[in-house]
Parts: C-alpha cells; sequence; structure tokens
C-alpha cells in the first residue's frame, strides 16, 4: 500500500507540473498599418513557476523590450506595440522560440500582414526555429488546430481519465458506443457555445468541477463493483452527457488560450474539435486493445487490477481538484 500510494503521489505532481504546462505558449504578430506591426506573446505559468521561452526574430522586431508584461489565466502575457520595420525584411527571417527545446510544449505562431497574407505555423521541442518566406504565402489554412486538437486530448490527463472511468463502467459495446456519442455530443455543444462567445463561464470553477465528475465516476466505479445498482450504471450515457458539457466548457477553455485566427474561427473550431474527437477515437480504441489483453489474465490479476485502476483514478482526481479549488480561494 506505501508503494501505491507514493506512486499515486508521485504522479500527482507529475500531472501538477506537466499536464497544465503542456498547454501552448502563443506568439501573434500583427501589421496594425503598413510596417507598423504589435506583438503578442503569451507563455504558460503555474504560480511562480514560467517556462523559460523567448521569441526571437532575426530581421530585429522583438530586439527591443516589451510595452507591456503582466501574469493572466496562468500566462505571462508581453507586449509590443506600434513597432516600426518594413514589411519585406520578414522575407527570409528566421523566428525562433529560444529555449522551446527544453520543454514538452509546443507554440502556435500567427503572423498576419495588412495585406491580408497570414502566416500560421506550430513550432515545437524538436522544431523549435522557422525561416519565413513572404512569396507564395497565402492565408493560412486551419489544419493545424486538428493538430492540436489531437494533442490537448491526448495530454488532457483529466479528461482521458473520465473517459477511462466511463469505459470501466460501461458493460456491452451498444452501451459503450451510446455513451461515448453522449460525451462527444455534449462537449461538442457546449465547446462551440463557449468559444464562438455564446456562454462565458469561470475557468477555474470549470476546472474544479471536471475534476469533480471524475471523482464521481471512480466511485460508481465501486459502487458498481460492489455489486450495487444505480442510475448510473443503468444509464451512464446520461451521466457521460451531463458532465460532458463541463468538459466542452473546459476544452473552450483551452482553446480561448490557444487563440482562434479572426478570419476563419468556424473552420477553425471545427478541425480543433475534430482534433479531439480523432484522440479520444485513439485512446478508446488502445484502452479496448488493453482491456482485451487484461482479459486473458489470470482472474485475481485482473480482479485487483481494476480496483488499482479506480482508486488511482479517484485519488488523482480528488488531488486536481482540492488543487483548483485551492487556487479558486486562494
Amino acid at each position: 500500500m506505501r508503494v501505491l500510494f507514493a506512486l499515486l503521489v508521485a504522479a500527482a505532481l507529475f500531472q501538477q507540473a506537466a499536464a497544465h504546462e503542456i498547454r501552448p505558449a502563443y506568439l501573434e504578430i500583427n501589421e496594425r498599418a503598413p510596417d507598423r506591426f504589435d506583438v503578442l506573446w503569451k507563455a504558460p505559468s503555474m504560480g511562480t513557476l514560467v517556462l523559460r521561452l523567448q521569441p526571437q526574430l532575426s530581421n530585429g522586431l522583438l530586439n527591443g523590450p516589451p510595452d507591456e508584461e503582466y501574469t493572466a489565466n496562468s500566462f505571462v502575457i508581453r507586449r509590443w506595440s506600434n513597432r516600426p520595420l518594413a514589411r519585406d525584411s520578414f522575407d527570409g527571417a528566421t523566428l525562433r522560440i529560444e529555449g522551446l527545446e527544453y520543454t514538452i510544449t509546443d507554440a502556435l505562431v500567427n503572423i498576419s500582414f495588412a495585406s491580408g497574407q497570414q502566416i500560421q505555423t506550430v513550432l515545437k521541442a524538436t522544431h523549435p526555429e522557422i525561416d519565413i518566406h513572404l512569396k507564395g504565402t497565402g492565408k493560412a489554412s486551419v489544419p493545424t488546430y486538428l493538430v492540436l486538437g489531437v494533442e490537448h486530448i491526448l495530454t488532457g490527463f483529466d479528461h482521458l481519465s473520465f473517459v477511462l472511468g466511463l469505459m470501466l463502467l460501461v458493460r456491452g459495446r451498444l452501451k459503450l458506443l451510446k455513451t461515448i456519442t453522449a460525451f462527444t455530443l455534449a462537449h461538442s455543444l457546449t465547446l462551440a457555445a463557449a468559444a464562438l462567445g455564446y456562454v462565458h463561464v469561470s475557468p477555474p470553477v470549470i476546472e474544479s468541477l471536471v475534476a469533480l465528475s471524475i471523482v464521481f465516476v471512480a466511485l460508481e466505479l465501486v459502487r458498481s463493483w460492489h455489486g450495487q445498482e444505480n442510475l448510473t450504471t443503468r444509464y451512464p450515457w446520461l451521466i457521460a452527457f451531463t458532465f460532458g458539457l463541463l468538459h466542452g466548457f473546459a476544452f473552450a477553455g483551452s482553446l480561448a488560450d490557444i487563440g482562434l485566427p479572426p478570419h476563419n474561427i468556424p473552420a477553425a473550431l471545427l478541425m480543433f474539435n475534430c482534433g479531439v474527437e480523432i484522440g479520444q477515437l485513439l485512446f478508446v480504441g488502445a484502452v479496448l486493445i488493453l482491456l482485451a489483453v487484461l482479459r486473458r489474465l489470470p482472474r485475481g490479476a485482473h480482479h485487483y487490477g481494476r480496483w488499482v485502476v479506480a482508486y488511482g483514478i479517484g485519488a488523482l482526481a480528488s488531488y486536481w481538484m482540492l488543487e483548483r479549488v485551492h487556487a479558486i480561494v486562494g
């Protein structure tokens, strides 16, 4: 038990340090008037911990200190305003995010020119720089948001824990299909409503409620394995839909942190949601394969293994919930 407890604590600390910091950084360069540029840089932070990332442009746009620097919504934000620079200096310039190679996060880059031309890309730890070429580059397409959606769900350990709990709770393939479909429909609705500005919620409160939803599912798992039949086991799709609404708001909060391109918000939103669904299906498929393998193990190992998973999910979710409620109070 002591070993299990130590592993859970270590996992919780890892999630605290890594799960939230996987949120991408964001660099936006906007030509407000001919040869006049505004720059927005957002680097993820958690309390006093800030990722040491610094954007650098070889044409000198970012050489001076920022005009503004402040912290908001777990990001350190820097702004450079109305900086004079020839547009042509971007052609052939190198953009690099210094320090990105030492992280597990990405950096979303969006460069907009007064002509309507846009350059949009994602820099990663393995490729922290790009050479900018203006010729032949038009408005950016939005497949980038498809990749971001896949990455977001596959690195969103709280959302995956909820889906895993649902899969363990549901018996029967048809019922599982209904449950996953209900969860998908619910979070798609609230993601769209919040991202398009129709609904406004408090991100810290939503994140706390998401953690609470995982605790609830973990408790229902334990109760069902004790032979207690209830509404959750009979109609898991109802629970999936209800809590899926909360998870959709959480997805929208992450998407708001990334930012949507103003010229094609609906398309970017659709691609992000499709990415979330693709990542979710990949996870569900992997879990189904793993469960099929585990069923071949001796009955005792399979029996104790599921209890470890249920209590592990519940312990981590309780930790997340307490951490997030503490952040709200603090």
